[in-house]
């Protein structure tokens, strides 16, 4: 950085500085801070109000929930915790074939009956959605019209540079993820991406990723080492071309840029909008794997190093999830990812942000 000694161009500079600082969050969507997402699949889970309190006690200031449920919005009012609100893929159809009504109606019953009291951030539309698989194939043909719909509805409200509008997608839908470089969305993934990446470009938008290397982890230990998975590794980092990958997240969040750039979006951003361990229920699933992964991941977020791909991007993180959820379906591993046990305790020492 260039110094400057003489003083008719000191104060000027300041101001311009200052300026900088002022507007600096109105320039990107992403920056150094981690979140946590809510889940609520659980009997045993704190009430809404004692769960933004342990947000905010912990320094927690971002926040994703997976449906537009009033009593954790209603909690949230005056929090100053910023929220990514998810329209739950059951949603997607309705919104999809209305002509507009139904996603003003969605809007207006779940932001604007909030906003300002509640800081949202971005809309989810749309979780996971995959169209090579059976689970979830059939909301394809409704995603990219929902964001639109939703998109407008917001954009009718006068709040489209307040709050972006996007779809969570996963790293299922990244062939060649090895070399990052290689990454592409290629077949139906393609097809399905394609239109959305660019509907994110044409409105300024993000693309949420859920990142998770646990998975790539216990699907092929043999290639996927644990200290790469958990950013521990101290040597044998893979190469691609002048970039060189200490750690699995970082490769697959450039695998993902790599896609989006393939399909026309080389200035789309990428929120990581899931990612996280088991403490228990699998392979490699332990407490202390999981404490080494969270907090490695917190405090690569905060050192603000960006990527090979993207050096010196922030990466805004959100940790899955706030609390272990014993009703989640799936695997035995599904209902242990949480960084709080339900009574409130921590069950890592960790430091948010």
């Amino acid at each position: 950085m260039a110094v400057f000694h003489a003083t008719m161009f000191y104060k000027p500079f300041l101001l311009s500085l200052f300026l900088l600082v002022l507007f600096l969050p109105n320039l990107h969507i992403t920056d150094a801070q981690v979140g946590v997402c809510y889940g609520r699949l659980g009997d045993n889970l704190p009430s809404s109000q004692e769960v933004v309190q342990l947000y905010n006690s912990n320094g927690i200031r971002r926040m994703r929930i997976y449906d537009p449920n009033p009593e954790v919005l209603q909690a949230l009012r005056g929090s100053g915790i910023e929220l990514i609100l998810d329209v739950p893929n059951s949603d997607l159809e309705g919104l999809a074939n209305d002509d507009g009504a139904a996603a003003s109606k969605w809007v207006q019953d779940n932001v604007l009956n909030y906003n300002p009291d509640v800081k949202f951030r971005i809309i989810a539309v749309g979780n996971e959605v995959d169209p090579n698989k059976d689970a979830t194939a059939q909301y394809v043909p409704f995603v990219l019209d929902a964001m639109s719909k939703i998109y407008d509805a917001i954009a009718s409200a006068g709040l489209k540079d307040q709050i972006k509008v996007s779809t969570a997608t996963y790293s299922a839908l990244v062939s060649n993820s090895f070399p990052p470089s290689e990454g592409s969305f290629n077949g139906a993934s393609g097809s399905f991406m394609g239109p959305i990446i660019n509907f994110l470009k044409n409105t300024n938008n993000p693309l949420l990723f859920n990142i998770y290397p646990y998975f790539s982890r216990i699907d092929d230990p043999q290639k996927v080492p644990l200290p790469y998975a958990l950013f521990t590794a101290t040597d044998g980092f893979p190469q691609d071309d002048q970039n060189q990958y200490k750690n699995l997240f970082d490769a697959l969040l450039d695998a993902a840029y790599s896609a989006v750039e393939k399909v026309g979006g080389p200035n789309v951003e990428i929120v990581v909008s899931e990612s996280g361990w088991p403490s228990a229920g699998g392979d490699d699933a332990s407490m202390e794997n999981a404490g080494t992964y969270y907090g490695n991941l917190i405090n690569h977020v905060k050192e603000g190093s960006g990527t090979p791909k993207r050096p010196g991007k922030a990466i805004e993180t959100y940790l899955f999830a706030m609390f272990d959820e014993n009703e989640k379906p799936g695997v035995e591993s599904e209902k242990h990812f949480g960084v709080f046990s339900p009574n409130k305790q921590p069950k890592y020492q960790l430091s948010f942000n």
